[in-house]
């Protein structure tokens, strides 16, 4: 009964590892501009959801294509300071071909700019977390390991 029980917990683990996301249907994506130390779009980007509506100049639009991006203007390996540095968060119209998240240096207005795609509700924020489901769950693993067996 025991060990039946541990290999259940065991096989809801996996599955919920397996959850890529949760979507909406309706996607947004954070709307900014900062440049240098200014405005509050620069990284690391510290707000969520519940922030939008308390911070000027921070807004989280609907994005019909579901892809958001993120440009980061300046700075190159060259600049003495971040003052030069402008960084904007929107939706775009259509993400890359193959449909996959990526950043790479491309051209963006006639400029060199580092610019990042990625699809889902708010993505655009941050990179994301290379925590996974399992490490949360492992502790969940270990105490009913220890219960029951």
């Amino acid at each position: 009964m025991q060990a039946t029980v541990f290999i259940l917990t065991v096989i809801i683990v996996i599955f919920a590892s397996q959850t890529v996301e949760i979507t909406a249907l309706l996607r947004r994506c954070y709307q900014c501009r900062s440049r240098g130390e200014l405005g509050s779009c620069k990284d690391p980007f510290i707000f969520n959801s519940s922030d939008v509506d308390r911070e000027p100049g921070l807004t989280a639009v609907p994005c019909a294509s579901g892809w958001c991006g993120k440009v980061i203007e300046g700075g190159g390996t060259y600049a003495l300071d971040d003052y030069d540095l402008a960084v904007q968060r929107m939706c775009v119209q259509r993400g890359p071909d193959d449909n996959m998240d990526r950043c790479a240096d491309t051209m963006y207005n006639y400029k060199k700019v580092y610019m990042c795609f990625c699809q889902g509700d708010l993505c655009n924020s941050a990179m994301t977390s290379s925590w996974t489901w399992p490490v949360y769950l492992l502790p969940l693993v270990l105490l009913l390991n220890k219960l029951y067996l």
